[in-house]
């Protein structure tokens, strides 16, 4: 195992535990009150689990144990920082950029005093794994950052004739389609999908919806778009 294939499963690791295991609610929890919340002391330990496991290897627990102990202290300090008038409304992006940090941090000092010598050697090649990580990033971390986004530059509009969570799910779709489209090399269907989506969300004399719309939809096109390059450049 390279180095690089080491970093990529432990950013999925991360997109696992982070976003595909824990609710909204329960992230909501840890936000709110912080190490007063009993799930993210289960929280951490699924974190160092997770890590271990995706390393591969049994060399890597201490690693795996620093990587789940920073993760709880940031999770566990988050609310100070939601609630802080500035950075609140970038908290989101804060704390995610120092998780990735740290991440690589240590997977790069791992590599250089212990080196990478998996117990189990994955015969999956690199551009794979990056096509898995595309696929999972397109899926509730983008709709989570799109979010994020939105509540970071307050861009806000009310609807009262839109199914619940419905924006959600068009927003999966198309980035799932996108992404194929790109990594299949068929650029075309990308903007005929973007033309589609054009006229059937924008036929309407709502200005600041069609704006909010619009936002949304350049920034889902975005992510999938930006995944698809980095996995071709490989």
């Amino acid at each position: 195992m390279v180095l690089e294939k080491l970093l990529l499963l432990q950013f999925i690791a991360h997109l696992c535990l982070d976003y595909f295991f824990q609710t909204d609610k329960l992230a909501q929890q840890k936000n709110t009150i912080g190490f007063k919340s009993s799930f993210l002391y289960w929280h951490a330990l699924a974190c160092f689990a997770l890590a271990w496991l995706f390393s591969l290897q049994v060399d890597f627990a201490f690693a795996a144990a620093i990587i789940a102990f920073t993760h709880f202290l940031l999770d566990g300090f988050k609310r100070y920082l939601n609630n802080s008038s500035y950075f609140g409304r970038y908290a989101y992006f804060i704390d995610q950029a120092i998780h990735l940090i740290i991440i690589a941090l240590v997977v790069v000092l791992f590599h250089k005093w212990r080196g990478i010598n998996p117990a189990v050697e994955i015969s999956i090649n690199f551009k794979y794994l990056l096509i898995i990580t595309g696929y999972l990033v397109c899926l509730k971390p983008a709709n989570i950052f799109i979010k994020e986004v939105f509540k970071a530059t307050d861009v806000q509009v009310s609807s009262d004739n839109e199914m619940p969570n419905a924006g959600k799910v068009i927003g999966v779709l198309e980035r799932i389609l996108t992404l194929t489209f790109i990594i299949v090399s068929q650029y075309s269907a990308v903007g005929f999908l973007i033309a589609a989506k054009s006229i059937l969300r924008y036929g309407n004399n709502e200005t600041l919806k069609t704006e909010y719309v619009l936002i949304g939809t350049m920034l889902s096109f975005g992510i999938a778009v930006i995944a698809g390059i980095v996995i071709n450049l490989f």
